[in-house]
C-alpha cells in the first residue's frame, strides 16, 4: 500500500466534512487493490439525514487512490421525498459535506474558488434547481464579488445586537458564509427577539425567519430598526429642546418675560 497516499486521502476526506471514523474502511479498501470502490456516510442536521457515498479510483498508470466525488441523499423528517446531488472533488474548489447540505437547503455558500489558469476568486455559489443536466445533477450558479453583494452592508441595515460587538459580527458573518441558517438577536421595540438569518445574494439582501421559522418580510425586519432609529432621535431632539429652554441666558430670559407682559396688557 501506497502510506502517502492513504495519508492524504485520509487528510482530504477528513477536511472535506467527513471526519476521521472512514480511515479504517480507507485503508482496508486501499489495500484490497480493487480498481474502485466507495465508502458509506451519514450525519445528521437537526432532524434532516444526510446520506453520502464517497467514490475512489485507482490510477492506471499506479498505485495511488483519487477520491473524485460524492454522492449526497437528502431526507428530511417532513419531507417524504428525497433530493439527491453529486458534488466533484476539485483542487481548490471542493465543497464540504455541511456546505453541500446548505446547498441542497438552497441556501447559498461563499467560497474561495481557484478557475482554470490557477488563480484564485472568491464568490457566492448557489445551486440553481431549475438547471438539471442529464444524470439529475442541478447546476451551481456563481454570484462573483463583482456582482455586488456585501455582506456586512447588508446585516448594517438590521437591528441586530450582535454587530455590535467585532468578534460576535465576526462569527455570525463566517457563519452566514458557509451557508448556515443562523440564529440572531433582533432588537424590537427595546426588545430582543430571536431570529434566523441567511445570506440571499442573489437578491443581494438577507432572509429573515422568526424563532418559529416563518419568513419575514426584509422590509419588515429594516423597519424595525428605523423605528427605533428615528425614536431614539425623537428622544435626542426634545432633549435639546428643553436643554435650550434650560440654557436660555439672563437677556433671552428678560426679553420672553417683556413679551408676556405686553400680551397680559
Amino acid at each position: 500500500m501506497n502510506d502517502k497516499n492513504f495519508d492524504y486521502l485520509k487528510d482530504q476526506v477528513k477536511f472535506t466534512g467527513f471526519g476521521e471514523a472512514l480511515e479504517g474502511d480507507l485503508r482496508q479498501k486501499i489495500e484490497s487493490g480493487d480498481a474502485a470502490f466507495s465508502l458509506k456516510h451519514d450525519a445528521f442536521y437537526g432532524n434532516d439525514k444526510v446520506s453520502a457515498e464517497l467514490n475512489f479510483k485507482k490510477s492506471e498508470q499506479t498505485d495511488m487512490y483519487f477520491f473524485n466525488s460524492y454522492n449526497v441523499t437528502l431526507q428530511k423528517e417532513d419531507r417524504p421525498e428525497t433530493l439527491e446531488q453529486t458534488f466533484y472533488i476539485n483542487r481548490g474548489n471542493n465543497i464540504t459535506l455541511k456546505e453541500a447540505y446548505n446547498l441542497m437547503e438552497g441556501r447559498s455558500v461563499h467560497k474561495e474558488l481557484t478557475d482554470k489558469q490557477g488563480e484564485k476568486y472568491n464568490a457566492w455559489v448557489q445551486m440553481d434547481f431549475k438547471d438539471a443536466d442529464s444524470k439529475g445533477n442541478f447546476a451551481l450558479k456563481h454570484y462573483h464579488e463583482n456582482y455586488g453583494y456585501d455582506l456586512e452592508s447588508v446585516l448594517s441595515k438590521h437591528p441586530i445586537k450582535e454587530l455590535g460587538n467585532n468578534s460576535h459580527k465576526e462569527d455570525l458573518m463566517n457563519s452566514l458564509k458557509k451557508g448556515n441558517l443562523q440564529s440572531a438577536t433582533f432588537i424590537k421595540d427595546g426588545q430582543e427577539v430571536k431570529q434566523y438569518i441567511e445570506a440571499t445574494p442573489q437578491f443581494k439582501t438577507l432572509t429573515v425567519y422568526d424563532a418559529d421559522m416563518k419568513r419575514l418580510d426584509t422590509r419588515q425586519a429594516k423597519e424595525q430598526g428605523q423605528s427605533q432609529g428615528t425614536a431614539e432621535g425623537k428622544s435626542q431632539d426634545t432633549k435639546k429642546q428643553q436643554s435650550a429652554t434650560e440654557e436660555d441666558g439672563p437677556g433671552e430670559t428678560q426679553e420672553k418675560k417683556q413679551r408676556r407682559k405686553k400680551q397680559s396688557l
